[in-house]
């Protein structure tokens, strides 16, 4: 990877801000995105969780690191924080918190994993056509979007409910806390559920539904818009940064879709971390297929795909569970020597419940066909192969491209896992090779809309190991597939489409 600072006025910088469920990071980028070396502000993220469902930040505190975090990169630029010409944003999405009139926030910022507005979520369903819903927003009436969240408030938080005139995701906190704007961008937007997909307007028939206005939701404005002029102070402490645009946050799925040079349909992006993801870029405004979910890069670019509850998680359950011993090394050598589908086991992975296609949130993780012969690695490879036949479920829902390109830390440093992906989809899976794919995205959007590059493409990626499918071993993962298929219908009862 290319590391660079340059005085030189040509070197354009754009500052990107990244806020994960983890962990907030500020990097420098330069105008061929790539990050400049040894420049970075990091704070911890905490999210407070209890058995409720409750999964909050502490939002002044959040916003007082981010600070922190500019004035670290500031000052590691020294003169060179007068190349920057651009600050750009990527957020965990849906989140939520409510401002009062003068902008303070009322409560936490609630994030995606909070469910306490489960109940509400079945009460919505009961009364609305959940295809009806999906089809006009891309997104399915679930406790982590807004309309089922709005609905809790409305009678478990009553106190917050009142104070609060605005609600806003994570960035649009940050763009009113330092320039006074309301405003988020259609991919924010998107991500809340409330939004109409073709129109990118917060949708008329929820507000009506929910009994609410469109006035306690900020304007819907595009990414490549600056936002209006950082706040005298805050220039007063930056002046580096006085001037320079300000543009809106991006969900952070849809940043790293770009930073990974996924930005049409040439290219499927297939992210594991702790959980795992799979998102195509298309044009125009697509139909959402059933189960999946419909985001935005910006206007003219939609985010479709699916999320799932199983990914890393899993893996480090089973190794943790079964006792697995060995340096990762060896675990891969040893995980490398089956053949596909050896071990005759079928498992619904379903540890954390399921999100995409099915939205069964109440499921639970199922192994069939244990007996005293299976091993500890028998069930570990068998736990990596269920997983990548879910994605292949997803993958069956999107459109046929020729490229899929492979991030995540949990996939990144499992070689064989790799390979069953691609086994599994039948196509090449290409490592991505890219580093903080999020906060590149974020970048390349920025550069783009400065007008230094003419479009998302323009800054392709080199993916560096490709993992060729064996046909072979794809037709016994089918097989397999057909078994999770039939398993998880008998134990199902309720799937969404």
């Amino acid at each position: 990877m290319q590391n660079r600072v340059s005085t030189n006025r040509d070197s354009a910088l754009v500052l990107t801000i990244d806020v994960g469920t983890s962990s907030l990071r500020v990097l420098a980028y330069d105008r061929s995105a790539h990050r400049v070396a040894h420049v970075e502000g990091r704070r911890a993220v905490t999210v407070t969780s209890d058995a409720t469902g409750a999964a909050e930040v502490d939002s002044v505190q959040l916003l007082r690191d981010m600070v922190a975090c500019i004035d670290d990169v500031i000052m590691q630029l020294g003169p060179c924080a007068n190349d920057i010409v651009a600050v750009g944003m990527a957020t965990m999405a849906t989140t939520m918190v409510g401002l009062d009139a003068t902008g303070q926030p009322v409560g936490p910022l609630r994030t995606y994993a909070d469910t306490r507005s489960d109940d509400a979520s079945h009460t919505l369903r009961a009364e609305y056509a959940e295809t009806t819903v999906h089809a006009r927003t891309g997104c399915l009436i679930r406790p982590n979007y807004w309309p089922a969240r709005l609905r809790w408030l409305q009678t478990a938080m009553p106190a917050e409910w009142q104070r609060a005139t605005h609600w806003v995701p994570i960035g649009g906190y940050v763009a009113y806390y330092f320039t006074g704007a309301r405003r988020v961008t259609p991919s924010e937007a998107a991500w809340t559920g409330l939004c109409h997909r073709e129109s990118l307007q917060w949708d008329a028939v929820w507000l009506k539904q929910l009994d609410v206005h469109a006035a306690m939701f900020a304007q819907i404005v595009d990414v490549d818009v600056p936002l209006p002029a950082l706040g005298a102070a805050w220039a007063a402490r930056w002046p580096a940064l006085a001037g320079v645009p300000w543009y809106g946050a991006m969900g952070d799925g849809a940043a790293a879709n770009v930073g990974s040079g996924c930005v049409d349909e040439r290219f499927l992006a297939l992210t594991v971390g702790t959980t795992g993801a799979m998102r195509i870029a298309l044009p125009g405004t697509p139909m959402p297929p059933a189960g999946l979910w419909c985001y935005r890069i910006d206007r003219q670019t939609a985010l479709v795909g699916g999320a799932t509850s199983e990914g890393g998680n899993v893996f480090q359950w089973m190794s943790d569970t079964l006792r697995i011993d060995g340096d990762d090394a060896t675990i891969q050598h040893r995980l490398g020597q089956y053949r596909a589908d050896a071990h005759g086991l079928t498992i619904l992975p379903l540890f954390a419940g399921e999100r995409s296609p099915g939205w069964a949130g109440d499921a639970k993780a199922t192994i069939h066909g244990l007996h005293l012969g299976i091993t500890p690695f028998d069930l570990l490879r068998a736990s990596l192969e269920s997983i990548a036949l879910r994605f292949g479920q997803i993958a069956a829902r999107l459109p046929v491209t020729g490229q899929v390109i492979a991030s995540g830390g949990a996939l990144e440093q499992s070689p064989v896992w790799m390979q069953i992906c691609a086994d599994v989809l039948g196509r090449p899976v290409y490592a991505s090779g890219v580093e903080e794919a999020t906060a590149r995205g974020v970048a390349v959007v920025a550069l783009r809309s400065l007008g230094i590059i003419p479009s998302l493409a323009a800054l392709p990626t080199a993916p560096t190991v490709c993992y060729t499918p064996d046909d072979v071993a794809h037709q016994a993962y089918r097989r397999a597939g057909e078994r999770q298929r039939l398993l998880y219908e008998r134990l199902i009862t309720q799937p969404f489409g």
